[in-house]
């Protein structure tokens, strides 16, 4: 099989506008649905061991999105795919990550530092799902997963104010930051909702991307698209997105100077113990 074409388009100037954005899959939560799953966020522990299966069979490596980001930079990302995991819910730790590892694979999850040890609360229906505690996200980053900000409590950034905004995207990078021990470089914009202003201020935070879902026209590194993955997605399904990303991908805009990933040991924040 063929490598994936770093595809790229150009400006009516002759300059280069941009490449086609990396893969990237979006998943929530890996647990058992009999208890509900209405806004269709659960993949089955098992379902998802075959999506593992899936890139392994086709040749691809699912990798953070901080990895990712640092290989195509490099031009060496053919073959990664970034694998996201949304809100940090706790069976992140408890069923994705040992079959991440069991499969060779790492990824980021996305934790809502305002929320950890809480629920899914912002779900109107559907079962209660525990979040992350401090310990958890300690536990995940030292198993080598990315720590990512999903902001404070799971709000729309796009509705709020500018001190409530910004308070979001410093406040919930300052706690992960004690929690770990490293800053984190990704934002995670809450139910992928992003207009120019909440892009320019995930920006100016410091961070070094940050991932939306469909973006349009607005996709960049910091509204980097995504691919939607549930318990449904099975390998036709796969390869039908994989095809489809291949062929139809947004191209990104051209990355501003500020915006390259920091290499991949961030340096570690003293916090004078443990958050």
């Amino acid at each position: 099989m063929t490598a994936d074409p770093p595809t790229r388009t150009r400006s009516r100037h002759g300059g280069r506008a941009g490449r086609r954005a990396p893969w990237a899959l979006m998943y929530h939560s890996v647990a058992d649905r009999a208890a509900g799953d209405p806004y269709l966020v659960t993949v089955d522990p098992d379902r998802l061991a075959d999506q593992l299966r899936w890139l392994g069979r086709h040749g691809l490596t699912g990798v953070s999105m901080r990895e990712l980001l640092t290989a195509r930079a490099r031009g060496r990302a053919d073959r990664l795919v970034g694998l996201t995991f949304d809100d940090g819910y706790a069976d992140f730790l408890t069923e994705a990550v040992p079959r991440l590892r069991e499969h060779g694979h790492t990824a980021t999850v996305f934790v809502l530092a305002g929320r950890l040890g809480g629920s899914n609360v912002w779900d109107a229906e559907g079962p209660r799902k525990p979040l992350l505690t401090a310990d958890g996200v300690r536990a995940v980053h030292r198993a080598g997963m990315e720590v990512g900000s999903h902001g404070l409590l799971h709000r729309d950034l796009t509705t709020l104010d500018e001190a409530e905004l910004a308070r979001e995207l410093t406040e919930s990078r300052r706690l992960l930051a004690e929690i770990t021990g490293a800053v984190p470089v990704g934002f995670c914009h809450p139910y992928g909702a992003v207009d120019p202003r909440t892009l320019r201020a995930a920006r100016t935070s410091g961070y070094a991307y940050a991932c939306a879902v469909d973006p349009g026209p607005l996709a960049c590194v910091h509204a980097l698209p995504r691919s939607y993955v549930g318990h449904a997605d099975t390998s036709p399904r796969l390869h039908a997105k994989r095809l489809l990303h291949r062929l139809r991908g947004p191209v990104l805009a051209p990355p501003s100077p500020q915006a390259a990933v920091p290499p991949a040991t961030p340096p570690a924040v003293p916090t004078g113990g443990d958050a």
